[in-house]
């Protein structure tokens, strides 16, 4: 975010005052004295300006100093770059970000992290677990303690790795060697895109037989610190169509998901959303052309503070008809920055969603 253009610390504002005190009897005074003056007169409002600033930025790395009422590339050059990245997920703090960078192929996903410091977000590291294997879609619980996410790490007794859903727990020097979540939840098929409710109930998609369409959601009860058999969401939810990742709400009011092929589609997956009725699913509605492109979107989540919307979007500068002919040179910068139609992490007012109380 960028600083305020005057900036004023107690340290100068001090300095100030005590240069007036001694300006008395010194060669040109009276201009001095004026100029000094006016300094102190204005330097509460500059002093309020940069101790707000400093106040988001320590505690809002993803703040906007204005509305985001339409969509916006976060972490610019940094988080989202020319390479494919995607699923983003915020420690508690919101000042250390996990998500994914992968093949342009799609077909090797390393979870990496970057940390907010100095008023900026660091270069990515490859998270410690991750580098080797496919690993994908993590999710940190609300206090911080688990991080879940899918991997295709080979497990003993399987002959052919298969998407799992693993954790990791956080200890006092880091995280934990990953666990793999283990039955009921992980099948014979894949699983994917786990997001957890307060209560414990994680909720994942899976390609497992005796599901509605190819890909389903599901979701386990946690039960005396065991999950339950796993339970498909069911037709409202899950159709002949392909139904993918899933956010549910810390409350399970409201379910975010990833769909495909359906009629109101805006070209690739598009981002839905029901409501839980009392224990009913309503019809899930299209989030509409601000969140959904011709592109495909996925991986919804929001910021710890829930002021924000996050998503992964593949929409691109070659989406639409170019105004003008490009030069290479045009051409090569467009390539090999964000919005090139690989992948890129999106983010807008949680308003702009319109969800119901």
């Amino acid at each position: 975010m960028p600083k305020p253009i005057h900036c004023v610390s107690l340290e100068k504002l001090r300095s100030w005052c005590y240069k007036a005190r001694n300006l008395r009897h010194s060669k040109g005074s009276k201009l001095k004295m004026r100029n000094l003056i006016l300094l102190l007169f204005l330097s509460p409002v500059l002093l309020v300006q940069t101790v707000t600033s400093q106040r988001v930025n320590q505690t809002s790395p993803y703040a906007s100093a204005k509305p985001l009422t339409e969509p916006v590339i976060f972490g610019d050059g940094v988080i989202s770059t020319s390479d494919f990245d995607s699923h983003p997920a915020f420690t508690p703090d919101g000042k250390t970000l996990y998500f994914l960078r992968s093949t342009p192929g799609f077909n090797l996903w390393t979870i990496v992290f970057s940390r907010f410091q100095k008023g900026k977000w660091s270069t990515p590291e490859v998270a410690p677990w991750s580098g080797q294997y496919s690993d994908a879609d993590p999710f940190i619980t609300a206090d911080g303690s688990r991080l879940f996410f899918t991997s295709r790490r080979p497990v003993p007794g399987k002959e052919k790795p298969e998407l799992d859903l693993w954790f990791v727990k956080k200890t006092t020097t880091g995280w934990s060697e990953p666990e793999n979540i283990g039955a009921p939840i992980n099948s014979t098929g894949n699983e994917w895109y786990p997001t957890v409710a307060a209560n414990g109930t994680i909720y994942f998609g899976s390609d497992r037989e005796g599901g509605k369409g190819r890909t389903d959601i599901y979701r386990s009860r946690l039960v005396n610190g065991k999950y339950a058999e796993a339970e498909n969401l069911g037709e409202v939810i899950n159709t002949q169509f392909n139904e993918f990742e899933a956010l549910i709400a810390p409350d399970e009011s409201f379910l975010i998901f990833m769909g495909g092929g359906r009629p109101d589609s805006r070209g690739g997956f598009d981002l839905y959303i029901s409501y839980n009725r009392n224990g009913v699913w309503t019809a899930p509605v299209n989030l509409g052309d601000k969140i959904n492109s011709s592109g495909n979107e996925y991986s919804p989540t929001i910021s710890p503070d829930g002021k924000y919307f996050f998503w992964t979007s593949s929409r691109g500068f070659a989406d639409k008809p170019l105004p003008k002919p490009l030069n290479y040179q045009e051409l090569t910068d467009k390539l090999r920055s964000p919005g090139n139609g690989l992948g890129d992490i999106y983010q807008i007012d949680i308003a702009a969603l319109g969800i119901q109380k």
